[in-house]
């Protein structure tokens, strides 16, 4: 079965991605990675407050060899991201990773402000990433932040980057907006060529006993699954970006019901952490075995099955929805 798939319009061997996470923070997991059999590989996010600190100690550095920031990469040949700079370390860990893999990979940038994301996604595109994902992690503490001025935010951001490079750029957005399809078009127009959905934000929990807020990051759910696909079917026939599903990808059966859903690409991390990076193919085979069981001729004849209709009514389509699961409910809950 041939799995090829075109995301960002990178051609990529399958539509499996290892999302931005702790397995691609060297090159022997990036290498890991791919050799798991993923279609392509998004490395891990750089913080913006990273690039502030970074770039404040390295100035000096460049100043007195009078080079450019890229050019300084050469006096760091084998550096890590613990030596010298990270910003640095990232940028040389993607210049040898693009080279040492035979699938695309996507550089990851995580942050709120306009700040150092144009210069740096620059830099990112000449070490050889052949994407980049925009991870705009924006939770406004400030209550009278405005949603107008969020998205008016993300907007700038995505502008900025898209005429700073000539790759591909995708958003890794949130599904916290007061509407998210509106926003998900609306960042589609400043430039973006696909969305990631959805960023997952820190939601903290409370120990009792320490009486402290407790910050851990928990590996995802496959029921958390839902909230992208139920957006990814609503914008499938609405806009020609590219949609990438992430978070809660455990098997093969979730990337089937992403792909049913419009993804383009499915992105994992969860899995493969919990698994091992050749749980990969593992996923792969289980796609490759429902389409033959399901008799679907390609790849195309399933993606896209399930999205909601371009000529639906939205709005009536996703009230009927909820009140069709409601009365599910009482049926199979009221009888209880």
């Amino acid at each position: 079965m041939d799995l090829t798939t075109t995301y960002l319009g990178l051609q990529l061997r399958n539509p499996l991605v290892a999302s931005a996470g702790p397995l691609s923070q060297t090159l022997d997991g990036i290498r890991k990675l791919a050799d798991g059999g993923v279609g392509a590989v998004v490395m891990f996010s750089l913080f913006e407050e990273q690039l502030r600190t970074a770039a404040a100690r390295d100035l000096d550095l460049i100043e007195r060899h009078e080079h450019s920031f890229a050019e300084a990469l050469d006096y760091f040949p084998e550096a890590t991201l613990d030596e010298k700079s990270l910003a640095y370390g990232y940028l040389t860990l993607v210049e040898r990773a693009a080279r040492a893999i035979d699938v695309p990979l996507i550089a990851s940038l995580n942050g709120s402000d306009l700040g150092g994301w144009v210069a740096f996604s620059h830099e990112l595109q000449d070490a050889g990433a052949a994407a980049l994902e925009l991870n705009i992690y924006f939770v406004p503490g400030d209550l009278l932040t405005s949603g107008s001025q969020v998205i008016g935010r993300h907007l700038e951001i995505v502008a900025a980057v898209k005429d700073a490079v000539d790759i591909p750029v995708a958003v890794k957005m949130s599904p916290y907006f007061s509407s998210v399809g509106s926003v998900a078009l609306r960042i589609i127009e400043a430039g973006a060529d696909g969305l990631v959905l959805f960023n997952r934000f820190l939601q903290p929990d409370v120990d009792i006993e320490t009486l402290e807020a407790n910050h851990t990051w928990a590996l995802s759910a496959p029921d958390e699954g839902r909230l992208p696909r139920t957006w990814i079917a609503a914008l499938r026939h609405h806009t020609t970006a590219s949609l990438a599903a992430t978070t809660g990808v455990a098997d093969g059966s979730d990337v089937v019901k992403n792909l049913l859903a419009g993804a383009d690409v499915v992105m994992s991390t969860s899995a493969l952490i919990r698994r091992g990076p050749g749980y990969a193919q593992v996923m792969l085979d289980e796609l490759v075995a429902y389409l033959e069981r399901k008799e679907f001729p390609s790849l195309d004849a399933l993606r896209g099955l399930l999205a909601v209709p371009a000529s639906t009514e939205g709005n009536a389509y996703q009230r009927s929805s909820y009140v069709a699961a409601m009365e599910k409910a009482k049926t199979v809950y009221g009888a209880l």
